[in-house]
């Protein structure tokens, strides 16, 4: 005779324990089991239940693992755990994960109350910065219109050259800029968590934790800078999020 299906519990994350989930809310798996939690004393679990015989990690389940926590943390404060933490069923959420990390649960809570997390992007506008650079450095100039319109394998080596200058070029002014976003920042008394760059012509990558009652002034200071870089940076702004670069709570288990 065929068994039935096993199944486990999912964590997405950790919030206060008299949080509602939406009835209406779906997770991870084929098909999304309902989101809901498993509370101790002050704390609890989002959780939701999964079959053992489908494999996570499709393209829809690290959105709906994302999408589940930042649309809580625009509500409440909220733990994120990393994509991937399973565990056999709801006592284990509570032995392994909740009674076994309560304190520093409960802290981490208290310290994200009525804050979420903000991401800046920034990308240069190419021809630009290109413009800028060569405007800024004579030398780089000249080597571009000596190389230009001749063969490539002729001009390899001063091809390759020329690059990497201006990707040197590129990481100065990705420093200055992004500092100058910083400051535009710290007056609102966020905490600010500094990105590596996703791609080579990012200008800014930033996180940033603040109050999310202050959201509009956030918005303003970013806005009034992407008004001075109009034409030559394009920024965004993305949140509420949940705080991944501030505080991430470890796996069941460690």
């Amino acid at each position: 005779m065929a068994s039935e299906t096993e199944t486990a519990v999912y964590v997405y994350g950790i919030v206060p324990a008299d949080v509602e989930t939406d009835p209406g809310a779906r997770g991870v798996g084929d098909p999304p089991a309902p989101v809901t939690t498993v509370a101790h004393e002050g704390i609890a679990a989002l959780v939701s239940e999964i079959a053992l015989d489908k494999p996570l990690g499709r393209p829809e389940d690290l959105t709906a693992h994302a999408g589940l926590l930042d649309a809580a943390a625009a509500e409440v404060p909220v733990l994120p755990l990393r994509f991937g933490a399973v565990v056999s069923d709801e006592d284990a959420v509570v032995e392994e994960l909740l009674k076994a990390n309560e304190d520093d649960f409960t802290a981490a809570l208290e310290e994200l109350e009525g804050k979420a997390e903000y991401v800046v992007q920034a990308r240069y506008v190419e021809k630009a910065v290109l413009r800028e650079i060569l405007d800024e450095n004579e030398e780089l100039a000249r080597l571009r219109e000596h190389i230009r319109g001749k063969p490539e394998d002729a001009t390899r080596d001063q091809r390759i050259a020329l690059g990497e200058q201006i990707g040197k070029a590129i990481e100065a002014k990705r420093a200055t800029d992004t500092q100058r976003m910083v400051d535009a920042l710290k007056p609102l008394g966020v905490e600010i968590s500094p990105r590596e760059p996703t791609h080579e012509e990012d200008a800014v990558h930033l996180a940033c934790l603040a109050e999310t009652a202050e959201q509009a002034d956030l918005e303003a200071a970013v806005e009034e800078l992407a008004r001075d870089w109009e034409g030559r940076v394009e920024v965004r702004l993305l949140g509420p999020l949940a705080a991944y670069d501030f505080v991430v709570t470890q796996r069941p288990g460690g």
